[in-house]
């Protein structure tokens, strides 16, 4: 895949309807990204490491995972804890 079908496969699975409670922070991801899923955003390089639509689906399956298991909102925002999971897996 290209990093533009990457990208556009991301963005098609963040802006599905929700189904469950994790699904609720697609929006935070979408937000994190400025909503801007272009190639320009240097923030999606980390989809270079990614080589399947089966990747990102558990990447973004990981994220809403962990967001619905370790954030702390008194002591986090979201930013933060999306910004270190794509530093720190």
């Amino acid at each position: 895949m290209t990093l533009l079908e990457k990208i556009e496969y991301l963005e098609q699975l963040l802006n599905q309807t929700e189904e469950n409670f994790a699904d609720t922070f697609k929006a935070d991801i979408i937000m994190y990204f400025d909503d801007d899923f272009s190639e320009e955003n240097s923030q999606l390089l980390f989809l270079d490491n990614l080589n399947s639509k089966k990747e990102i689906e558990n990447w973004i399956e990981k994220l809403t995972s962990r967001f619905v298991m370790k954030l702390d909102s008194e002591f986090e925002t979201e930013n933060d804890f999306i910004y270190d999971y794509l530093e720190n897996g």
